[in-house]
């Protein structure tokens, strides 16, 4: 099969399209053919500096397509099946190979590309909210990085849930964007022009933000806690900053403010997720929550795609198609 590989981390410069062994399908696991890879957070940090499990290593967190095979012990998909898949690498590639547990049917009613974009951003920013962030309705939440996959999913999970919502981006141009997504966004804050706590403080009559999904931490976390209200909490999601954190952690005692870290991988065996993720792709299905799309790259692409991600540009997820 064709696969987007490399050798060693770096920039998106390390990609290599090659031809790879196809995958096994173990007793338990589903072998799909790959439609649409959606690119996460976690799939550039990966490819910048993390750990090759193999080598060539084929990077990406989740990707869906069409089951082509199931091991002897799967008996609750088949073959033909349309589904959504999440693992610890391998979804930059033709075909791929996941434990059958981590594989969701997608409705008749989703496209195969948009439900590629599903489980991890949503399930993400709704453990950040409601899991970990006890969102009520009401409250005033202030999603960094709004473009992203994340932020996307956390801005229309908060509104539906009755919050009012802030959200940051790199650009005007993106805030407009988002804006004319209609996806229940009420302010936005530009960061690279204006300071967010300042922004937030103005926002809410000096109050913060009651709650906080910041999935780039590193000097990003920093405004989210300098934004936080009393007794304010902050859901860090995610690592996506290059610059180190140095955060004082004495600086919650004062309003009684709280940090919470929140991993999806360390979850996502317990049937609460699995089923948090079932009830998420229904409600895609349904038109009660919009998968945006920003771009789509052919596979053989995958250096260009990463490097449009890190140019902060794109305002919903990024796609590969084999």
């Amino acid at each position: 099969m064709k696969a987007a590989v490399y050798y060693e981390t770096g920039n998106p410069s390390v990609f290599r399209y090659e031809d790879v062994p196809d995958p096994d399908c173990g007793p338990g696991d589903v072998l799909i053919k790959v439609a649409a890879i959606s690119i996460e957070g976690g799939d550039t940090l990966a490819r910048a500096r993390g750990a090759l499990a193999t080598r060539p290593h084929i990077v990406g967190y989740q990707a869906a397509g069409e089951i082509v095979q199931v091991g002897a012990e799967v008996s609750h998909l088949a073959p033909g099946e349309r589904v959504v898949t999440i693992d610890l690498h391998g979804s930059h590639a033709a075909l791929r190979r996941v434990p059958a547990r981590n594989a969701w049917p997608i409705p008749d009613a989703l496209d195969t590309r948009a439900a590629a974009a599903i489980p991890i951003g949503f399930a993400t920013a709704h453990d950040g909210l409601f899991e970990f962030g006890r969102l009520k309705s009401g409250e005033t939440v202030l999603v960094q990085a709004g473009a992203s996959g994340v932020g996307i999913a956390a801005i229309q999970l908060a509104h539906r849930a009755g919050a009012r919502v802030l959200a940051t981006a790199s650009s005007d141009d993106r805030l407009d964007r988002l804006m004319r997504l209609q996806l229940g966004l009420d302010h936005g804050i530009n960061y690279a022009a204006e300071d967010v706590a300042r922004a937030v403080k103005r926002l809410t009559d000096g109050k913060g933000a009651d709650l906080v999904i910041d999935p780039v931490g590193g000097t990003t976390l920093e405004s989210s806690i300098a934004a936080l209200a009393h007794r304010g909490r902050v859901s860090l999601v995610g690592a996506a900053g290059r610059s180190p954190s140095r955060v004082d952690a004495g600086t919650l005692i004062s309003g009684s403010r709280s940090l919470v870290g929140v991993l999806l991988a360390a979850e996502i065996a317990t049937d609460r997720v699995h089923d948090t993720i079932e009830r998420l792709i229904a409600d895609a299905a349904a038109q009660r929550l919009k998968v945006v799309i920003d771009r789509t790259f052919p596979l053989a692409e995958a250096a260009a795609a990463h490097a449009h991600i890190e140019s902060r540009q794109a305002v919903g997820r990024v796609l590969l198609i084999p």
